[in-house]
């Protein structure tokens, strides 16, 4: 079994379903060239049509581009992020990184961690961290990226982030729907896009189709159910 069984093997059931659903959308967006037949535009949104970049990193020194770079989280309320101080991580999480959330990325390391610690990551013999800061805040965190088993390795960075601002992505969207997803909140009208933008990849749902099903989200430990009809939110509850 290769690393890449293995941690996908391990990683969480709400982390395999916002990829498989990442991948989903991406295969939609992967060739957002000029269209030059009606036909190949046809039912499809503005929102299959934005660009979502990729890197297909598949070793260490491709990770570590992305130092000095900034990335937003993709995969909101899934992956936990650590104290790295003295040069070293701490291993006592402190939090789930949001929705969109902003790292200003300032180097890639290795590094074990404790058996005990699920962070939704194979441990395989080590793994690899992008160390951050957050916007105003000085300390330095790290959140793991990807797995190293022997010579196999393997990296999510495509699944976790998104390389442009997602503003800047999702720019035909409403400032109002912009607003409720800065607020990590969801309304009626909003799309299944938008309100996983806003309330995270950690979910269940009905069995329905996209678009056409209820959804819950654990956004951090509160509750929203939201009832999708010809994908928007038509129901929208809280707890």
């Amino acid at each position: 079994m290769n690393i890449w069984q293995k941690a996908l093997i391990s990683t969480s059931i709400t982390f395999v379903i916002g990829g498989v659903y990442l991948f989903s959308v991406y295969e939609h967006r992967k060739n957002p060239g000029v269209f030059t037949q009606q036909s190949e535009n046809a039912g499809l949104s503005q929102d299959d049509l934005a660009v979502v970049r990729m890197k297909f990193p598949q070793h260490y020194e491709d990770v570590l581009s992305l130092a000095g770079t900034s990335v937003w989280m993709k995969n909101g309320y899934t992956m936990p992020y650590y104290p790295f101080a003295g040069g070293r991580l701490e291993f006592h999480r402190v939090g789930l990184i949001p929705p969109d959330q902003r790292l200003d990325i300032k180097k890639i390391v290795k590094a074990v961690p404790p058996p005990h610690e699920d962070d939704n990551i194979s441990h395989g013999s080590r793994q690899v961290f992008a160390v951050f800061t957050l916007p105003g805040d000085v300390k330095l965190y790290a959140t793991p990226i990807g797995v190293m088993d022997a010579s196999d390795e393997a990296y999510f960075c495509d699944m976790l982030f998104y390389y442009d601002d997602p503003h800047t992505i999702y720019d035909n969207w409403p400032k109002d729907v912009w607003a409720a997803i800065d607020a990590h909140q969801a309304k009626p009208g909003m799309n299944e896009l938008q309100v996983r933008t806003a309330l995270g990849q950690k979910t269940t749902n009905d069995g329905g189709s996209l678009g056409n099903r209820t959804v819950t989200y654990n956004a951090n430990g509160r509750k929203w159910t939201v009832k999708f009809e010809d994908d928007r939110a038509t129901v929208v509850k809280s707890e």
